[in-house]
């Protein structure tokens, strides 16, 4: 191997570790929180309910209480931010080596767009699906339609990039390809998988750690801290738990060309869209 392989190879696997880290810590403070929202329940009901949780690892007992507002700050607040940057960055560059360097998102010398140009538009459609996200959900409040609205919006990228759609309707086939796909289909694939992720890690450090720094501050200054904004922030770290499983599919499918290669291969994207999105509910309330 050369070189850049090895470069590939180490900044492949730290991608992937970071990505087990923050996933898991990411989870294991959903189960975490799951559970004192059940204490919580049983204490409207029974005063005498507990209000810790008991877990034991390693050999070791940990006993765990949330505080809405705690009464005196530790010398030592431990926070879990480099996991999601270090995910991120690392894919960042894995995109940069294999796909752009790797010329990977074009596919033939004839594309209807440059290497650089489909470079340029790559970078524009990471940014650009942080801004549409970030605006959606500080708009629209009801929940339902934001999920519905978000679907819709992924559709739409896959058919862009994709550059149309095959549906097969009672043994009729429909091809309809109004213009020439943007990105070969295992970029397609990536690229919004790369958007999601891009999503994922802005959420923690442009609408999760912020309000959690002025939090902390308001505790140290003796003030009431603003709950809502923990809300707020506890509801982008909700979501970050439902884009993640189709990411980390986007990330995979590279591997297997009937996923990205299939002529309904952006019907195969929705449909593992819905099935992470359900996993991801039922995991939230085991």
């Amino acid at each position: 191997m050369n070189l850049s392989q090895w470069s590939e190879l180490f900044i492949r696997w730290a991608h992937v570790f970071a990505g087990i880290m923050w996933v898991g810590a990411t989870f294991y403070f959903t189960w975490l929180d799951g559970r004192f929202t059940e204490l919580e329940e049983k204490a409207k009901t029974d005063p005498n309910a507990e209000k810790t949780v008991w877990m034991v690892h390693s050999g070791g007992f940990y006993l765990v209480e949330k505080q809405r507002r705690p009464q005196m700050m530790p010398l030592m607040l431990h926070w879990f931010k480099w996991e999601s940057f270090t995910t991120w960055i690392t894919g960042f560059f894995l995109l940069g080596i294999v796909y752009y360097q790797g010329g990977l998102l074009v596919e033939f010398e004839d594309w209807p767009i440059s290497k650089g140009a489909a470079i340029g538009l790559s970078i524009g459609f990471l940014l650009a699906g942080w801004v549409v996200y970030d605006l959606l959900w500080k708009f629209v409040k009801n929940e339902l339609v934001g999920i519905c609205i978000s679907f819709l919006l992924i559709a739409f990228c896959a058919f862009l990039f994709l550059g149309g759609a095959n549906i097969d309707i009672g043994g009729m086939h429909l091809s309809w390809h109004p213009w020439h796909a943007l990105f070969p289909a295992r970029a397609a694939y990536l690229q919004i998988g790369a958007m999601m992720g891009t999503i994922m890690a802005a959420n923690v450090w442009m609408r999760i750690l912020p309000p959690q720094r002025r939090m902390v501050a308001a505790l140290k200054a003796g003030q009431e801290p603003n709950l809502e904004e923990g809300a707020r922030a506890k509801s982008r770290s909700k979501h970050n738990t439902f884009i993640v499983f189709p990411v980390v599919f986007t990330m995979i499918s590279n591997h297997y060309p009937g996923t990205y290669g299939s002529p309904h291969s952006w019907l195969i994207l929705l449909a593992m869209v819905l099935l992470g999105w359900t996993a991801a509910k039922i995991i939230r309330r085991a």
